[in-house]
């Protein structure tokens, strides 16, 4: 009989030398509350031809984030008036 359950999950985990964090509270724990409906915005690297999402930092004056290849840094300041779009191209 399995016994484990969603909390056996953990909620960072290390790949390539990187430490990646589980998008979601693990299920049933209420967990990871800081991250739910956090704003974000999807950007195509051109740089290495991908996608990653860039999330806006906690005091809200920029979306910021890195290439998840080649590491190259975007700062989105967040202005008045601001955008709808959620899709954007950088790198």
């Amino acid at each position: 009989m399995n016994n484990s359950n969603s909390r056996d999950i953990p909620d960072t985990a290390h790949v390539n030398g990187r430490t990646i964090s589980r998008s979601g509270p693990a299920q049933g724990t209420g967990r990871n509350d800081s991250f739910k409906g956090r704003p974000w915005l999807a950007i195509k690297w051109k740089c290495c031809q991908t996608y990653s999402r860039v999330y806006r930092r906690a005091d809200a004056t920029a979306y910021v984030g890195r290439c998840p290849k080649c590491q190259r840094q975007i700062n989105v300041p967040v202005g008045q008036g601001g955008t709808s779009a959620r899709f954007f191209e950088a790198g």
